[in-house]
Order: C-alpha cells, then sequence, then structure tokens
C-alpha cells in the first residue's frame, strides 16, 4: 500500500467528523463507560429502588401524595428500613468473612427485655439497662463465634441452635407476654427512640441507620479490619499464611452482629412503647439477608458491600410499603422478595463473570 493510500486511510479512520473511525471510537467510550458502571455492586441496586419509589409515588397516574406524606415517609424510612439496614450491616460483614448469624432476631427480642428486668425488678439505672441490654447481644455474638470458630461448628447450625435457646428464654420469662418500657428510661431512651429527636418529627432510627451506614462502609472499605474481613472469606488458608488473625476478625463480626440486633430491638421498643415478645424473630433477620444479597453481597464470602446493602434494605421497604400504600394485599410479597433474591443473585454471578473478564 503506497504511503498516500495510508496516509488517506488513517486520516478516515481518526476523522473526528463522524466517520466510520469516529463512530467506533464513540461507540467503544458508550461501551466502556456502562462496562465501568456494571462493575458497580451498588448500580443495580440503587436503579432498582429509584424505579420502585417512582412507581409507587406515580402508580395513580398523578403524584400520590398519601406516599411522600411526613407520616409515610417516617414510616417507610424509620419504621421499616431502619431497623433492617442497621442489622444487614452486620450481616454483610459476617457475610464477607464467610458466615452468617440466624439468631439475630432473637437477639433483637430479647434485648429490650434485659432492659426491663434490671431496671424494673433489679432496680439498676436505666441507662445501664440499656446498656446491659446492648452488652446481651454482644455475649450472644461471642458465644456463637465460640460454637463456629473454636468448637468448628457451622454457623448457620450454632445460630439456628442459638436463636432457638432465646426464643425460649424470651417466652419462659415473659410468659409470652408484652409489657411496656420502664417509666424511668423514657428520658434516655429518646436517644434510641423515635421521638422528637429532629425538630418535632421521628427520624431518629434513620439517622442512627446513616450514621452507623457511612461508619461502617469506612471500616469496610478504608481500615485493616475491613481488609482482613474480605480476605478471609475470599480464602481462609492465604489469609492464615499471610498472617490474618482469623478468628479475631470472625469473633470480632459475630459481636458486632450481635450488638445490631440489641440495638434495633430496644429502638423498637421504644418506638412502640412497648416489648413485645413476637417481635423480632425470624422476620428481620431475613429481610436483612436478603438486603445484602440483592444488594451485591455474596453468600460465599469474599465479596459484599455496605451501600450496596443499604439500597437492598429500601427496595425491601419500598416494596412492604408501596403494595400496603396501593391496599395490595401482603400475602404475596413473600414471593417479590423471593424473586428478588434469586434476580440478584443471578445478576451478581453475571457481573463477577463481567469484572473478571475486565481485570484481564
Amino acid at each position: 500500500m503506497s504511503e498516500t493510500t495510508q496516509q488517506s486511510t488513517g486520516e478516515l479512520g481518526t476523522s473526528p467528523g463522524g466517520g466510520p473511525g469516529g463512530t467506533g471510537g464513540a461507540t467503544a467510550s458508550l461501551w466502556r463507560g456502562a462496562s465501568m458502571l456494571l462493575r458497580q455492586r451498588e448500580l443495580t441496586v440503587f436503579v432498582v429502588a429509584v424505579a420502585l419509589f417512582l412507581y409507587f409515588l406515580f402508580s395513580s397516574g398523578q403524584v400520590n401524595t398519601a406516599f411522600i406524606g411526613q407520616t409515610n415517609l417516617i414510616n417507610l424510612l424509620s419504621t421499616i428500613a431502619a431497623p433492617i439496614i442497621i442489622i444487614a450491616l452486620g450481616e454483610v460483614m459476617l457475610l464477607i468473612s464467610g458466615e452468617i448469624d440466624l439468631s439475630v432476631g432473637f437477639i433483637y427480642t430479647l434485648a429490650p427485655y434485659i432492659m426491663y428486668f434490671t431496671v424494673q425488678y433489679y432496680h439498676v439505672p436505666p441507662l445501664l439497662g440499656i446498656i446491659l441490654g446492648l452488652v446481651m447481644g454482644i455475649v450472644v455474638g461471642w458465644l456463637n463465634a465460640f460454637l463456629t470458630v473454636t468448637l468448628g461448628l457451622p454457623s448457620f447450625i450454632t445460630t439456628l441452635g442459638t436463636g432457638f435457646i432465646l426464643w425460649g428464654i424470651v417466652d419462659t420469662t415473659s410468659h409470652a407476654e408484652p409489657v411496656p418500657i420502664p417509666p424511668s428510661t423514657m428520658g434516655v431512651g429518646k436517644i434510641f427512640s423515635t421521638e422528637q429527636l429532629v425538630s418535632s418529627t421521628n427520624w431518629n432510627s434513620i439517622i442512627w441507620a446513616v450514621a452507623l451506614t457511612v461508619i461502617m462502609h469506612l471500616v469496610l472499605t478504608r481500615t485493616r479490619w475491613g481488609l482482613h474481613t474480605v480476605a478471609v472469606g475470599g480464602n481462609l488458608l492465604a489469609a492464615r499464611e499471610a498472617g490474618i488473625h482469623v478468628n479475631r476478625i470472625k469473633y470480632g463480626n459475630f459481636m458486632l452482629t450481635g450488638l445490631f440486633g440489641a440495638l434495633v430491638g430496644i429502638q423498637v421498643a421504644f418506638a412502640n412503647n412497648s416489648i413485645d415478645p413476637t417481635a423480632g424473630q425470624y422476620t428481620p433477620m431475613f429481610y436483612s439477608v436478603a438486603a445484602a444479597v440483592i444488594g451485591g453481597t455474596a453468600m460465599l464470602g469474599g465479596v459484599g458491600t455496605i451501600i450496596g446493602a443499604f439500597f437492598g434494605s429500601f427496595v425491601i421497604a419500598l416494596v412492604e410499603d408501596g403494595f400496603n400504600i396501593l391496599g395490595f394485599s401482603a400475602n404475596p410479597l413473600p414471593i417479590i422478595y423471593g424473586t428478588a433474591i434469586l434476580v440478584a443473585m443471578i445478576a451478581n454471578v453475571q457481573l463477577t463473570r463481567l469484572r473478571e473478564r475486565g481485570s484481564r
């Protein structure tokens, strides 16, 4: 090929005026941009959350004022979403490290009873009673870790067993009856409840959830603890050989999950002004694990995202609240949640393959 032909061909290929080369370059850039976006685990669940919000907002053909009214927004954010978010934060850390906690919903149930019994019958100061409820969550988390990490039981079986034990303790000690919040705890309880923290509105729980999400995101992405958590879940043997204290990481994440479960139990008790033996149990745990999975956390460990779990929690909360606003029956909701989990897992597998191809 002559020099002139080569020059003209090169000019045609790099023509900025929309020639074949320019169009191909623009298309390639778009594909690269789309590929980069798809590699962000949080993007998919964020888009789903936004789509659900818009659907429920305009489902009647016009703006649904009941959906965006202050009363419903408080219910959506503080009552439904916040407890799922907070427990999901602990479950994400555990799932990334290769474990799971099925007992956290029963820690949620027992914690406010610990506060009630210590304050009402043993007359401990209200703040100490609340702290003891939180400490119980940490202790149960330690027990779960001991049985799983030290004795070698699968965490699924360990936490299933401790969950049943906690359930029995609650029903036995409370006679399966609800009790009121001790009056002496109501003052300090405003720190945990949804009562008039900001401008006489009930945003306290979602403020807790957002603050803890920011903290845990930084822990996971910016600290040695987060790096080691990912390493432990990704390759246990390699993590040990690299000098990571595997047992310490797993113990810590079990205890953190227990603490978050106890915190939510106490928050909900103050929000309802009642301690109910049927509160918590398996439902918040299942919702939180579902939120983590929908948000991009792998069940087999090594991969996960706090922000994804945050938006995953909103997906679940939007479905529950939105269908209630529209007057739909709650009976089909488990079908929707199950489908969402399966779709999320399929998407996670496909996105993982995309990332692996991109890294090569």
